[in-house]
């Protein structure tokens, strides 16, 4: 069933809004983010996802509300990966707290539009190429494989062809200029490292989306419902960094969960004319094994050999 364009502009209309109130009004000037803070944000973003769960109950009916759930789940799951290369990358160029708001903000903002493409080129060729439904589970088991044998991650800008192509035409500061992305100096405009950052957030979205948006198109091929549980997830991660940013080394098994979350819905696409798995299961299934590789983390004590060194 396709979503009549009005409901979509409202949806953007409000995530304009909300983003307003954020960096207008919440945000104005940069601070550091407290815990209490982040973790207020946090549920706030997580309610007004469950609460928007219950419009789509009573206006599409309980099918698409499950949908939306699942695909927020496995959207607001796999994101937290994100959370990894988000501390890496902001301890590398050494970025003060005060000004990494300022960087996921308008991040996200890219992040959305990105989405955005991403979907709507997802759910066009599954429409039309039927086959394209192997190489998105494919692509999404062997992403899960690579997650669970990766050991370490690292951060190297220089070999970032973006930054490498950006630097080659446009000059970059050698220090940080408060929360400045450009600053102008005798006539010319240069670049701060923090543009440089937010470059590197923005691209690795795009690496992420390539994960992500056929995860949740395994759920549904629903562009409304796979583009909102995608911006819930989106606009919830800024918070959920903040608050998760000094503690998420604890989760030391959570990225092997993550790799069996995109293991198990890549299956799920494969196997999809052999054999539908229901979105019931896939919810539980989801949850469990995020449930587990947390407790996982929280109960068996960490060893040197598997203790992750994001510095």
């Amino acid at each position: 069933m396709a979503t009549d364009i009005t409901f979509w502009i409202y949806f953007i209309l409000f995530i304009l809004l909300m983003l307003a109130i954020d960096l207008g009004v919440f945000h104005r000037k940069a601070h550091s983010i407290s815990f209490k803070e982040s973790l207020i944000w946090t549920l706030i973003w997580m309610g007004l996802a469950m609460i928007f769960n219950g419009i789509i109950y009573y206006w599409q009916g309980p099918d698409k509300a499950l949908e939306f759930l699942t695909g927020y789940l496995i959207e607001l799951s796999l994101s937290v990966d994100n959370l990894f290369v988000f501390i890496l990358i902001f301890g590398y160029f050494q970025v003060p707290t005060q000004y990494q708001h300022r960087i996921l903000f308008w991040g996200i903002i890219g992040a959305l539009i990105f989405r955005v493409i991403f979907i709507f080129a997802g759910a066009a060729l599954l429409e039309k190429f039927h086959w394209m439904i192997y190489l998105f589970g494919g692509i999404l088991i062997f992403s899960g494989y690579k997650m669970f044998v990766q050991k370490d991650k690292k951060v190297d800008p220089d070999k970032n062809p973006v930054i490498r192509l950006f630097k080659r035409f446009f000059p970059v500061t050698e220090q940080l200029e408060g929360s400045k992305f450009f600053i102008k100096q005798n006539k010319k405009w240069l670049a701060t490292p923090l543009f440089l950052v937010l470059i590197l957030v923005e691209t690795t979205d795009i690496i992420f989306a390539v994960d992500s948006v056929p995860a949740i198109l395994a759920i549904t091929t629903d562009t409304f419902i796979v583009f909102t549980s995608n911006a819930f997830a989106i606009l919830g991660l800024r918070s959920l960094y903040f608050a998760l940013a000094g503690i998420i080394n604890l989760f030391r098994f959570l990225h092997y969960g993550l790799a069996a979350i995109l293991i198990f819905i890549g299956l799920k696409m494969v196997l999809a004319d052999v054999y539908k798995i229901p979105i019931e299961v896939a919810l539980f299934s989801v949850l469990g094994i995020l449930i587990t590789s947390i407790v996982a983390s929280l109960v068996i004590k960490p060893s040197k050999t598997n203790t992750i060194d994001l510095k």
